[in-house]
């Protein structure tokens, strides 16, 4: 007994010293494990190692628990994040779980479940402050001095709001110190507000925080009411999870992944779109599987097969990150999606180009044969074309419809550039038969 004792003494301190740390290590540990770990632990601690662990594990885990002692662990966890958690339950759990929770609580979180994942309602937090137009300069300072004595976080602007919570400002604190303690707040207040509605998405409040460089933005109703307000270090926490999931669903791993997550949650993300991946290639090896006796004929082409498409490959990579971290930063529009295609076409020719007369040479001075040379360089370019287009049509059209431009786009891509590359290489060579034999 002293021994578990002890042991659950170390995980204690363990997570209460690293949380961050702590949930790395249980999302190593098969869920029904994790759960095992936790359950001896007060519950306050289990919702510290709950903190930073993904919501789809998190959900996992406590689905190990009791339907009591998991809301009794969703009370003390971040009402943003026990909601994500909540959207992941099974049904027959979460509906053990909804009448155990406090009624306020479980308000908050059907609230900010009903507003669309990755949104200003998603992210907005309710603790703000607001005061009453015909508020004194000194009864806010008042206020603000009670809150510092009380050690409660610093509030970063104070909103003005009139009697129907609508917002008619914002104060800025130099006024406010120096302004006449008689004086209405109505009078110092600056009028003029950035405001967002909570069907704002992330893309909208990552332009506004490049541009405004506010450290918060007011979220109001369809009434113009102050609901929440968004913190700056929120929108730049979720760009970066943003961009983390997007580099890993470009090449078709799940956004939900981690470096510990199980191995047989890893299998059944990347399986589908592996499977995906060998279907393309498939399409690929087809068309070389065109040319199977001509190729048979003309052995040294198979030596420029994977030049040719491994280049293609290569300059749509690029072309695509930029085209991604263009629309997540609002800089592609639909009014010059199309602008880009033809720039992006224009690159790949001049680079395609450039590296279609050094392959060429290569080709030449190596079998001594220039029309080799000729053939090479021209797929070289073709390839290259088909890449710069395809890197930044396949975001734009899936944007256009409806699909996260990042979702597995890599995939796409390499398809459009192995079977473009091969097809115009071959074909060429085919064509020019009588020279290469």
């Amino acid at each position: 007994m002293k021994k578990k004792e002890a042991a659950i003494e170390i995980v204690k301190k363990f997570i209460q010293n690293d949380p961050v740390k702590a949930s790395q290590a249980l999302e190593t540990l098969p869920p029904h494990d994790a759960a095992q770990l936790l359950r001896d632990l007060p519950p306050s601690v289990a919702a510290q190692g709950l903190e930073y662990l993904p919501p789809p594990e998190a959900a996992a885990v406590l689905e190990g628990f009791s339907p009591a002692e998991a809301a009794e662990i969703l009370h003390r966890t971040g009402k943003f994040h026990a909601a994500d958690i909540f959207r992941r339950f099974k049904p027959e759990f979460s509906r053990a779980v909804i009448p155990l929770l406090d009624q306020e609580f479980s308000r908050d979180m059907s609230e900010i479940l009903a507003y669309p994942r990755d949104s200003a309602g998603r992210m907005m937090h309710t603790d703000f402050l607001a005061f009453r137009a015909d508020s004194r300069v000194r009864d806010v300072i008042l206020r603000l001095r009670q809150i510092a004595k009380r050690h409660l976080p610093a509030a970063t602007y104070c909103y003005v709001v009139d009697g129907a919570n609508a917002l008619q400002g914002v104060l800025n604190m130099r006024d406010l110190l120096l302004a006449s303690p008689d004086a209405p707040v109505a009078d110092i207040m600056i009028r003029e507000v950035v405001k967002v509605s909570p069907f704002t998405d992330r893309e909208e409040l990552v332009a506004i925080a490049a541009r405004k460089h506010y450290l918060a933005v007011p979220v109001t109703d369809e009434n113009g009411r102050l609901i929440g307000i968004v913190n700056t270090k929120n929108i730049i926490a979720s760009t970066e999870e943003e961009a983390t999931e997007d580099m890993q669903i470009l090449f078709g791993a799940s956004a939900e992944e981690r470096s510990f997550s199980p191995a047989w949650f890893k299998i059944t993300r990347r399986l589908p779109w592996l499977t995906v991946n060998l279907a393309t290639a498939f399409l690929a090896g087809a068309v070389v599987a065109l040319f199977e006796g001509f190729i048979a004929r003309v052995a040294v082409l198979a030596v420029f097969l994977p030049i040719i498409a491994g280049q293609g490959g290569n300059a749509g990579t690029q072309t695509l990150a930029v085209v991604i971290r263009g629309m997540l930063m609002r800089e592609i529009t639909p009014h010059n999606a199309w602008q880009l295609v033809r720039t992006e076409i224009f690159v790949g020719f001049v680079n395609g180009a450039a590296t279609g007369v050094i392959t060429a040479a290569a080709a030449w001075l190596w079998k001594g044969n220039a029309w080799l040379g000729l053939v090479v360089g021209f797929s070289m370019v073709v390839n290259m074309v088909a890449a710069g287009m395809a890197g930044a049509m396949i975001p734009v059209l899936m944007k256009r419809m409806g699909f996260d431009p990042a979702h597995s786009s890599g995939i796409f891509l390499t398809t459009v550039t192995d079977v473009v590359g091969f097809f115009a290489f071959l074909s060429t060579a085919w064509l020019l038969q009588g020279k290469l034999v």
